[in-house]
Order: C-alpha cells, then structure tokens, then sequence
C-alpha cells in the first residue's frame, strides 16, 4: 500500500544533516525540539518550530570548548542557559557568554594504553572514541558516560548536579566505547544510556536519580538493539536490532510489547532490513527507514507502521518521488528530511485525505 504524504515546510540550513544521522537532535518533554549545530568553533542552537515559522537566527549560541576535539553529543538546557559538552578528559558547562560554569575531569577517552599527555592537560589526542552527556528535563541534573579517572580504563555512568558539576552517584559499567548518546524519557525521571561498541555490539541501561538513590535497569543480557525513540503517551521505548533484522517496542523494564519485521524484498532484491533511523511520528504512527536495504544503496524507502503493534501499513510516496536519506519524526504528526545536495530542511506530514464529494 502507498501512503501520500504533503510537504509542509522548508528551510535551508546548513549543517542540519546531523538532525537526521547524527546526535544534532534534542527534544525535551512538553514538546521543545532543538537542533543543535556545530558551526565551526561555535555550537548553534534552533528551536526548530521557530525556524519553520521564519526565525532564521540561532536562539542561543555557545563557544565550543576545546579546539581540535570534534567529538562527544553534547546537550543544552531547557531553558537554554547553559550548554553541557562531552570531551575528551572532561565534561564541561558553558554559559552563552563564554564563561565555564564548572569542569568534571574524567579519565581520557583516547584507549591507547599509555600515550602521553604532553603540554595542556585538556590537549586533545589522537582517537574517536567519546562519551556523551544530556540534561534532564528539569534542569537539575546532568548524566554524562565518561572514563574513570582513577583507573583511565573503566567507564562510568554519573549523576552530575547541573548546578555545580558535583557527582551524586555512579554506576561501573562494563562497556569499551566506540561512541554513546542519551535519551530522556517524557515522564521527567527516566533516562536512557545507549553504548554503542562497534561489532562487539551494543549496551543499554535506563536509570533514575531520586535525590538520594541511583536504580538502574541493564537489559544487556538478552538484548544486542539501539536505543531510537520515546513518546510521551507511551510508557516504554523503541529499538532496533543491531543489525536490522527487527523493530521492537519495550514497556521500560525491556519486555517486549511488539515486534515488526522489515519489509519483505522485491524479486531479485536482496533481504532487506532496518537502518536506525526510525521513531515515532506520533502516539498512533512509527517511521521506519529501509534507505539503504541492500548493498549498493538504492532509492530510500521510508515506511509508515502502527505505534502499538508495528505492522507494517505501507511505503510513504512522496510527490516528486523518493527522497534522500533518513526521515527524524518530531512525534507531532510531522518528520524531517534533509536534501544535501541543497542544504535544505524539510518537514512533511501525511496528506490530508480527499474532501467528500
């Protein structure tokens, strides 16, 4: 089945790829999307309702701490006083102004047993491994993946006081990191960690802080899936497996609520299978990405699913065909895409149906 969709608005805006394939998006419960942009030495923050309504400014926008590090997903406040950076040694907050408000040192994410720290402590050295970081929903806290500092091997998951960089509680995690990124759920008191190690699979946990006690939830011992998406009116979260054999949604604990199987393969295609950009459109929808089902690529397959049950309803047609890469749902009804070939942001929802005759 083919479902029309209608283009609602666009907008240029350089850089914004990494709202649709990389960690450049943050949403944060009562509906606030941003992007966050690295432009140069400088992170650029959007607030993406206002830009599709003419504000082509930055709403606020932070120096990058240090040069040469390119790495660690970083996160603003929600009032967007401050921004959080994910580095190389160190976990940093930054007013808009410039000033650091506080540094948490952490161990070095560079593996290499041994290397030398020459010259400034904060030199960044060789490697791309990294940590992430994410403010809570409220302001107060801030969880960040970092290195231990007094093994310089062994990581942590913290609790950070948003106000002073004060560690409130840690969990030992048995993790060697390609790379991470953080999700807050929209109830305001979970958060997710998702450790990404390379073909040596994927780690999961979702903890809570309640001012006094850290719980965690680690849903490793069975489970080798990315973290993709939450919804506010959905209790539990959406994965993918690790190589894209299935879709499946969770209640928090990590049981399985549904499953859905990718879209079987046209004659003389080969198998196809999820790539990890998928999410919720909104409560009732899911859209989930077959853009690159074989191994030469070919047209990107964006597909529309039920929230609660993930079958399959169709393959979305856009108007002038398919179109480049990924989709990123906003969970509103709409989703993005992003045509690099002109820089431009996209955002579409399902066409209305027919008026009645």
């Amino acid at each position: 089945m083919s479902i029309p969709v209608q283009l609602r608005d666009s907008v240029r805006l350089l850089g914004a790829g990494g709202l649709l394939n990389g960690f450049a998006f943050e949403s944060r419960a009562g509906g606030a999307r941003r992007a966050l942009l690295k432009n140069g030495t400088e992170l650029e923050v959007f607030d993406l309702d206002e830009l599709f309504t003419g504000e082509r400014a930055p709403s606020v926008v932070f120096p990058m701490p240090w040069p040469g590090w390119d790495w660690g997903v970083h996160s603003v406040s929600p009032d967007g006083t401050f921004a959080v950076f994910s580095g190389q040694r160190e976990v940093r907050a930054v007013a808009a102004d410039g000033r650091t408000l506080w540094q948490y040192r952490h161990g070095c994410w560079d593996q290499e047993i041994g290397h030398p720290h020459t010259g400034d402590e904060q030199q960044v050295c060789r490697g791309s491994e990294h940590g992430s970081c994410r403010v809570s929903d409220d302001g107060r806290l801030v969880w960040a993946h970092v290195v231990d500092p007094e093994t310089e091997y062994d990581e942590l998951w913290v609790v950070l006081d948003a106000r002073d960089g004060r560690e409130l509680a840690r969990l030992p995690l048995d993790s060697v990191t390609s790379g991470s990124h953080h999700l807050s759920h929209p109830d305001g008191v979970h958060m997710a960690l998702d450790i990404g190690m390379g073909q040596d699979g994927i780690l999961l946990y979702w903890g809570r802080w309640d001012g006094e006690k850290l719980t965690t939830w680690d849903l490793n011992e069975t489970m080798d899936r990315i973290l993709m998406d939450v919804h506010q009116e959905h209790a539990g979260f959406l994965t993918v497996e690790h190589y894209g054999q299935d879709m499946t949604l969770h209640a928090l604990d990590g049981t399985v609520l549904a499953e859905g199987e990718p879209p079987e393969a046209e004659e003389d295609e080969d198998p196809t299978c999820w790539d990890w950009s998928c999410g919720f459109v909104d409560a009732d929808t899911v859209i989930g990405s077959t853009t690159e089902y074989d191994d030469e690529g070919g047209d990107p397959r964006h597909w529309l699913l039920d929230a609660r049950t993930l079958e399959i309803r169709g393959l979305l047609a856009y108007p002038d065909g398919p179109v480049d890469g990924f989709a990123r749902p906003l969970g509103d009804g709409t989703w993005l895409t992003y045509d690099e070939s002109t820089s431009t942001l996209h955002r579409w929802s399902l066409a209305a149906p027919p008026a009645a005759s």
